[in-house]
């Protein structure tokens, strides 16, 4: 695949490149790839950072056979993968994934995409990646935090697919990352544009992604996977008083929650409810204004399209971070 590419560009940000950059390019045989080095961070994930990378590969003289190498954690393959669809119509690109997160979710399924106006992901493309090179090693060198966000998109699948992935913990994850993996290409094989059975993916990542984007405005932002554990706990509350689920399983996931959340700094209260709310507005899966939410009957059986009135959406977000479940 590198053979056939007339130019190789790497991108990555400052925080991966000191550990990994030279050792990948020397797997890859690409020693002479031209490094792409950004700031590290969801701040950065936007249209400024993506003009950075095309004029990188304009003043390269990268033609429409140039192969970009993505390398980092979900940041740097949303974006990668969006400079790489829409430069010259589309060049080929491989994600490196170097996070447990980007290994089990994002840097799989073809979604690429910026944050743009304060929402998370509002521009970008479904283009697949020529190839996803997922390898533990990477995780040797990553903040227990790190692990602990992208364990939380583990339950996700979980939640949606498989009850096993309800049992895993910080001396297990690993044996189950490739498991995840197979999940989600499965679901994206059968509805690659999130037509329909690609929308469970999402659970969790309605109010997730509100609470993220809210958190980003304050000196203590929140890891997608942090935001998305909150958001999960708030569709599972949801799920109980609208679609029946047993309770026990959101009492079983409150007991997990200390775990995923033991490095973030939690400063949430009712100050925050509305103006996560006002995020709610700008999520891609609404119907007219009305959020569409994925919720649950019982593990293994999400349900698709469950309109929930703002005054409910307010409630769940209360009760979960007023009364600090976690």
């Amino acid at each position: 695949m590198l053979s056939k590419a007339s130019q190789v560009f790497i991108l990555t940000d400052e925080n991966v490149a000191p550990f990994w950059l030279p050792e990948v390019a020397h797997w890859l045989h690409c020693e002479s790839a031209i490094d792409i080095v950004i700031k590290a961070g969801e701040q950065h994930k936007n249209l400024q950072t993506v003009q950075r990378i095309w004029k990188t590969l304009m003043k390269h003289h990268a033609d429409r056979n140039a192969l970009l190498i993505n390398l980092g954690g979900g940041t740097i393959t949303d974006l990668g993968g969006f400079a790489a669809s829409t430069y010259k119509r589309g060049i080929r690109f491989i994600n490196a994934p170097t996070t447990l997160l980007a290994m089990v979710d994002a840097a799989i399924g073809g979604k690429t995409g910026i944050d743009f106006g304060g929402a998370k992901n509002q521009i970008g493309t479904f283009t697949e990646a020529e190839d996803v090179l997922i390898d533990p090693i990477f995780l040797t060198t990553l903040p227990e935090r790190e692990i602990r966000s992208g364990m939380a998109e583990m339950l996700k699948y979980g939640f949606i697919s498989d009850s096993k992935l309800l049992e895993i913990n910080l001396e297990n994850y690993q044996q189950y990352i490739t498991h995840c993996g197979e999940i989600k290409r499965e679901i994206v094989a059968k509805d690659p544009y999130e037509k329909g059975l690609r929308k469970v993916l999402n659970f969790g990542h309605t109010l997730g992604h509100a609470i993220e984007s809210h958190c980003l405005t304050k000196d203590t932002p929140l890891l997608h996977g942090e935001a998305v554990a909150l958001g999960m706990r708030a569709a599972l509350w949801l799920s109980v008083k609208q679609c029946g689920l047993n309770e026990k399983v959101l009492k079983d996931y409150e007991k997990q929650l200390p775990m995923l959340l033991a490095e973030a700094v939690m400063d949430l209260d009712k100050t925050d409810v509305e103006p996560i709310l006002s995020y709610l507005a700008h999520d891609k899966k609404n119907r007219g204004e009305k959020p569409q939410f994925v919720l649950l009957e019982a593990v293994g059986k999400p349900v698709l399209d469950v309109e929930v009135s703002m005054e409910t959406v307010r409630l769940s977000l209360e009760d979960t971070i007023i009364n600090k479940v976690w």
